[in-house]
């Protein structure tokens, strides 16, 4: 009886000790929590000042950058993916700064990002694949911002800009078209504004029974006179097909790149007015039927 009364005293006296430590730990917590909270407010402040300071130098640090690209002539795509590429990695930098100052290893971040780059690889593998192909279409350069190209799918336009992941296209009805990276560094492309000049074809039908002499004449006329066609370029005019109800001629000759379009709508024009001066015949489909 008297070893039970004695060990019932020992465990009143260790939870009279346990409730004055938790007692004791609650006001020590309590007179350190406002030197804790006002150290972790000046922590948020100098990372504030830390991210200010930061954005303005990674913009003073961009502008630098484009202003040494324009004074060496570098192309305005490979300027543009630069920039981008360069301001997505001093973000990130900077981030990694301000972690590192709220007591975030360093080594240990890298480590987790590294190990989460895996997954998220396998997860998009596409993107990766579009800026890898970004990445090859600014350094082989197959075309750049201005060029006007064809894509194997057979979308074309003016090249608006090369960015990280997309292409933009303008097309010649002012339409946007945005292709992956990564499928126009894979298929072919057609560049029509590599050599400076382009050539063009028009065909027109005239009548069976017209004189192919004289239009020849008169079609040729045409390119002789039009200040789009480049006269130092060969120029012809000759019999394409005979089509089951017209002659089918083909004019063809060189324009500039800049002046294509506006030369091929002109030339269609005047090529009727030709022939229409000239009395050739440009004929409707017809079908002769004998009984």
């Amino acid at each position: 009886m008297e070893d039970q009364a004695i060990q019932e005293e020992i465990q009143e006296i260790e939870y009279i000790a346990s409730d004055e430590l938790q007692v004791g730990a609650i006001e020590k917590y309590l007179q350190e929590l406002p030197d804790t909270l006002i150290r972790f407010g000046v922590r948020v402040l100098l990372a504030l000042a830390v991210f200010f300071v930061g954005v303005q130098l990674i913009k003073l640090i961009r502008k630098i950058l484009r202003k040494s690209f324009e004074r060496h002539n570098v192309d305005v795509g490979v300027s543009r993916f630069l920039d981008s590429f360069v301001k997505a990695v001093l973000y990130i930098l900077l981030l990694f700064m301000i972690a590192s100052s709220f007591g975030l290893d360093a080594t240990s971040v890298v480590a987790l990002v590294g190990s989460a780059g895996v997954a998220i690889g396998l997860a998009v593998q596409g993107s990766l694949s579009n800026f890898a192909g970004g990445v090859l279409i600014l350094l082989l350069q197959p075309f750049k911002t201005g060029d006007y190209i064809r894509d194997s799918a057979g979308n074309e336009g003016t090249v608006e800009e090369v960015q990280l992941f997309y292409t933009r296209l303008i097309t010649p009805d002012r339409h946007m078209v945005v292709l992956p990276n990564g499928t126009l560094a894979n298929g072919s492309i057609l560049n029509m504004s590599t050599v400076g000049d382009r050539r063009m074809d028009i065909k027109v039908g005239i009548s069976y029974d017209a004189d192919i002499r004289r239009a020849k004449e008169a079609l040729l006329m045409v390119l002789e006179e039009d200040p789009g066609v480049l006269q130092e370029q060969e120029k012809l005019v000759y019999v394409e097909e005979l089509a089951d109800s017209s002659v089918v001629m083909n004019l063809r000759c060189y324009s500039t790149n800049e002046m294509f379009w506006e030369t091929k709508w002109r030339l269609t024009e005047k090529v009727k007015y030709a022939l229409d001066e000239a009395g050739i015949e440009i004929p409707f489909p017809q079908l002769d039927v004998h009984t």
